[in-house]
């Protein structure tokens, strides 16, 4: 419990209005959009590569980094543009046109023509969009949860904006559904020729029915109030990072709120089904079932801890999250691998491998794009191994030597690729090579007892339903009153502009660089779980923060909001 904050009697809650229920419905398709474009662009990306990059090419090479930047480095420049907006013209203005620019986006995704069409116009185009969804991406939550908090009632901001909190899940989960639906409606080969489009042509009906929610919608009753009476801000980011008094508000947000909750959150919804998937092979239909149901079970505490931070406060719940994952993360991810795939437990236990190699040949391999080659005999042994969920222990061996693998008494070697000639990819002799290293690497570990997929009938899958409910729960704690907690924290007058940027710099970089950084140091030290020092140690240092610099935002009386620039100012 918050100290200094008292707790209130309870009382029956009234139902919502109905306009209430337009308030958040309305505010929050704009964040379904936001999940179900960036599930689909991830999901489908193997697809869309294909239709839209020509391999083995530097120009591939560009777009395909620029791709991924869209989608997740250019959200805090969003955030700026359309928070800066908000904060001058109005929430409803800015977030009808941030829902525009998503929604339409997304929606020519699937109409764009391939690169065998139009040439290289294709994957310039492809940018551009993603360009622009990530732009509006920016804009899209901050307008949101600061429209869905100044209509809130006194006493029910964690409730009212946890309701947003639940889209995220919702997103994930109708993408899931129309990907599924679309591929079973099609075939595989139709599916990868051109149904691949009709989960982007679809969103349109979301945009329809978000864009006539919108448009009826009101201003913010807070934000009009302001700006009737001429204080509103003229300059909303020089007032919001050029002031060191609100500029240290939004460090510790960062650093104390939103990127530990990132963690958490990418933890729970993505790095759990990759860790299923890629590491335990399981089948990913059987994963993303397992994964819905789990989304499904968990998604109606978003709002039970957002309610509960209306009573309690938000500091303790969002911060006891961070430290209960963080706590809990190895044995709950060794229990995956017990209950998803005990064959693969029990080699990992008892047929040892070792990657015999000179460390000066092994490098971290962080490639946030998935298109930067290691050429070096050590690391593409790593990374043959990581990828068939294969445990190591490295044995140092004599500068300049070839990397070696050690089965048992069965050793595979390795070798040094070379490159093509723009840089990009392995030549011809070298992906013959691997192909072949691969091949040996296959068969050598199924005879010492590792599957090559994770056997249907093994998996338990009541308990890996309940342990990746438990994954999600976390994310609940966390997700569920931040965004109270975020425009609690900024005034009025700079609100949009100010939170939007520690929210998207948290999550777009700090979390969404998460499953990259986590198979990058399973390559580098060999160990399944290794991964998961990231999301421990970001959950810790933003539960060490917050502890420290965070204040409590709920309950703390007219002079502490006022000191904070409250939503009361």
């Amino acid at each position: 419990m918050v100290r200094g904050a008292a707790v209130r009697p309870q009382h029956p809650s009234p139902p919502l209005t109905a306009q209430e229920r337009k308030v958040i419905i309305g505010s929050s398709l704009g964040t379904v959009f936001e999940w179900y474009d960036f599930y689909l662009y991830g999901a489908l990306a193997p697809i869309i590569a294909k239709q839209f990059f020509v391999s083995d090419s530097a120009t591939s090479f560009i777009f395909a980094l620029l791709a991924f930047a869209a989608g997740f480095l250019v959200r805090p420049f969003g955030a700026l543009v359309f928070g800066r907006l908000g904060d001058l013209v109005g929430r409803k203005h800015t977030f009808l046109i941030t829902i525009f620019i998503m929604g339409g986006s997304t929606f020519l995704v699937g109409l764009l023509p391939a690169y065998h069409a139009i040439g290289i116009a294709a994957p310039i185009s492809l940018v551009i969009l993603r360009v622009l969804q990530g732009l509006a991406l920016g804009g899209e939550y901050g307008g949101a949860a600061t429209y869905v908090a100044e209509h809130a009632p006194d006493g029910k901001r964690g409730l009212f904006t946890s309701w947003i909190q639940t889209t995220a899940t919702l997103g994930l989960l109708l993408s899931l559904l129309v990907i599924l639906g679309t591929r079973m409606a099609t075939g595989e080969a139709e599916f990868a020729h051109w149904g691949w489009r009709v989960p982007f042509l679809v969103s349109v009906i979301l945009l329809g029915i978000s864009v006539w929610i919108r448009m009826s919608m009101g201003e913010s009753p807070m934000f009009a109030r302001m700006k009737a009476e001429g204080r509103g801000s003229s300059a909303p980011i020089q007032e919001a990072f050029g002031r060191w008094s609100n500029l240290r508000l939004a460090i510790i947000a960062l650093f104390g709120l939103t990127m530990g909750q990132a963690a958490v959150w990418y933890t729970g919804q993505f790095y759990a089904l990759f860790f299923m998937t890629q590491t335990l092979k399981i089948d990913g239909a059987t994963a993303n079932l397992m994964s819905a149901m789990s989304l499904a079970l968990a998604t109606p505490f978003f709002v039970v801890f957002g309610k509960l931070s209306d009573r309690y406060g938000r500091k303790w719940i969002i911060l006891s999250g961070c430290v209960l994952a963080a706590a809990t993360y190895f044995p709950l991810f060794g229990a995956l691998t017990h209950y998803g795939n005990p064959a693969l437990e029990a080699a990992l236990e008892k047929a040892p491998v070792t990657l015999i190699a000179d460390p000066a040949s092994c490098h971290f391999q962080f490639s946030p794009s998935n298109t930067i080659r290691y050429p070096s005999s050590c690391d593409i042994a790593a990374s043959l191994l990581s990828n068939a969920s294969v445990a190591y222990a490295h044995e140092d061996a004599p500068a300049g030597s070839i990397a070696r693998i050690r089965i048992g008494t069965t050793e595979l070697e390795a070798f040094n690729a070379s490159m093509t000639a723009s840089g990009v990819d392995f030549d011809q002799p070298s992906k013959l090579a691997e192909t072949q290293l691969k091949k040996a690497l296959a068969v050598s570990i199924k005879a010492a007892g590792y599957p090559s997929r994770a056997d249907e009938g093994q998996i338990h899958k009541p308990m890996v339903v309940a342990i990746l409910f438990v994954l999600v729960l976390y994310v609940t704690m966390v997700y569920g009153p931040i965004a109270a907690m975020l425009v609690e924290m900024f005034p009025t007058r700079i609100r949009y502009t100010a939170m939007s940027l520690p929210y998207h710099l948290g999550n777009g970089w700090f979390g969404g660089l998460l499953p990259t950084v986590s198979f990058a140091l399973v390559a580098y030290k060999g160990d399944i779980y290794y991964g998961l020092w990231y999301p421990i140690a970001i959950a810790l240092l933003t539960a060490v923060v917050g502890t420290l610099f965070l204040r409590e935002t709920r309950g703390a009386g007219a002079k502490h909001k006022a000191a904070q620039g409250g939503l009361e100012d």
